[in-house]
């Protein structure tokens, strides 16, 4: 996995989840009230950021179910950074920016978040991505021979070439 290429599908969630927050402001407040649209928004921002990470979750690469934990932690430290830092530099109060967090009050944020934080492992699960589909080459064609070697009838036929030694004892045990 390549941390800068997290980093980059993380700013593209971000990018996507402003220009949702600049629709909703514009669009969607007016008609059913400020908080009521915010929380909305976590439910419809959670599905875009959702799409965005089954779209990418190849791309990045990850070769551990760690490495998917791990993106999906950074994901959400760094998004907890940029939604306090803009909203202090947008001028909203601290209550108005805790108020998105505070679950007992009807803030979803911490939902959000916590959709956020597992959305890489359950996208690449519903990719089917594993291990093996994040190896290029040798890897996955030597998995594939040896999935071909336990399925096919005539193992003595299947085996790799360095097994010379072992081919010629599977021909004298079976004569």
């Amino acid at each position: 996995m390549r941390w800068p290429r997290a980093v980059g599908v993380w700013v593209l969630l971000m990018l996507v989840e402003t220009v949702h927050g600049v629709v909703r402001t514009l669009f969607l407040a007016p008609a059913v009230g400020d908080f009521r649209a915010r929380q909305l928004a976590v439910i419809s921002g959670s599905l875009l950021m959702f799409a965005i990470t089954c779209l990418t979750i190849r791309w990045l690469q990850p070769r551990a179910t760690r490495w998917l934990v791990s993106i999906g932690v950074m994901w959400v430290v760094l998004t907890l950074a940029f939604e306090i830092g803009l909203g202090w530099l947008v001028g909203y109060s601290w209550n108005r920016i805790a108020s998105d967090y505070n679950l007992l009050h009807g803030g979803l944020m911490p939902l959000g978040l916590a959709v956020m934080a597992m959305a890489p492992w359950i996208a690449s699960r519903l990719r089917q991505l594993s291990v093996l589909d994040t190896r290029a080459g040798a890897a996955v064609r030597r998995d594939r021979r040896l999935a071909d070697f336990r399925h096919h009838t005539n193992a003595v036929a299947c085996m790799p070439r360095r097994g010379f030694l072992v081919r010629r004892l599977l021909q004298w045990h079976r004569s």
